[in-house]
């Protein structure tokens, strides 16, 4: 287990997840996963992911509970990035923490595919 960053907790609140704590972790077995499905994504942008759980550019609800979709333009690289993070609600087990569930990189058609055909939560304005 690898703590990643913390989330904006206020935001998040707003949004409707009843957030418990702000520290967000990823467990190896994550970055295994990111770096079998999205090779060299994790290792050449993870610096990125601090900057994406605090200061979203959208959240997007998510098809599982007490998830979101967390899409994040880093303007020095233009690069767009998508991220799945799963809440530590304040009725979870002891135990369970903030968590990535997985991260890459993704393309322009995916971006506004994501903003066309998603419910958006949440927009940096």
């Amino acid at each position: 287990m690898n703590l990643i960053g913390e989330l904006n907790r206020e935001l998040y609140t707003r949004l409707g997840f009843e957030v418990s704590t702000s520290d967000v972790i990823i467990t190896d077995e994550r970055i295994a996963h990111i770096e079998a499905r999205h090779p060299s994504d994790y290792a050449r942008f993870c610096s990125y992911i601090p900057e994406m759980i605090a200061h979203p550019d959208y959240v997007i609800a998510a098809n599982k509970p007490n998830t979101a979709v967390i899409l994040k333009e880093i303007t020095d690289g233009k690069e767009r990035f998508k991220l799945i993070l799963r809440f530590r609600m304040t009725d979870d087990p002891e135990g369970y923490l903030n968590s990535i569930i997985s991260f890459w990189c993704i393309g322009t058609t995916t971006w506004e595919k994501t903003l066309r055909n998603k419910k958006i939560l949440y927009k940096r304005e």
